[in-house]
């Protein structure tokens, strides 16, 4: 069996980062990710698009025929475009810093949408908090696993007009401050 490209090598480019962040939680064509992307190229959109799905990060969940091509529904595939503790590992300080980087450019850019909408109303579904947590390694996948029951009913594409809002996460290891007992 192939070894697989580690997720981080296959998302960390922007426009990859982009097309992600567009799919989460909902399915959509490629034309529709033409349209949400205009400064793309539809070349270098469909060459993206190919990587992801080749790497399992997006799946195809339907094809249908539109004036004599294939068009696409794509959504986020079964390898999620999350770095896994083994690969955060693998990573150098670099390559850390670049995908924390992008991670934050994509937070900025849906704030950056938001404030260009210039919809006053949208504020009503705005918020931004930092909490400190004290956790052990062993805590992690609970919090996980409890985030992943709470989130999951709201992470599929409703039907009764409910707004879409990005919600990002970081787990960001504080070391002990110098005279910190533990």
């Amino acid at each position: 069996m192939p070894k697989r490209t580690p997720v981080a090598d296959v998302v960390m480019h922007p426009v990859r980062l982009r097309i992600i962040q567009q799919l989460g939680g909902r399915e959509l064509t490629t034309a529709q990710l033409r349209q949400a992307l205009p400064d793309v190229t539809q070349a270098t959109l469909y060459r993206h698009i190919a990587a992801l799905v080749e790497a399992e990060i997006l799946s195809v969940v339907a094809e249908r025929k539109v004036r004599g091509t294939t068009e696409r529904t794509l959504a986020v595939g079964s390898r999620l475009a999350v770095a896994d503790l083994d690969e955060l590992r693998a990573m150098d300080d670099g390559q850390l810093r670049s995908a924390f980087l992008a991670f934050l450019g994509q937070v900025g850019e849906h704030f950056d949408r938001f404030l260009a909408s210039g919809d006053p109303g949208l504020r009503d579904f705005l918020g931004f908090h930092l909490s400190a947590l004290y956790v052990t390694a062993e805590d992690l996948p609970k919090i996980q696993a409890a985030l992943v029951e709470v989130l999951g009913p709201y992470q599929t594409e409703p039907k009764d007009g409910r707004q879409r809002v990005a919600l990002a996460t970081a787990l960001i290891p504080e070391p002990p401050l110098p005279d910190d007992p533990s």
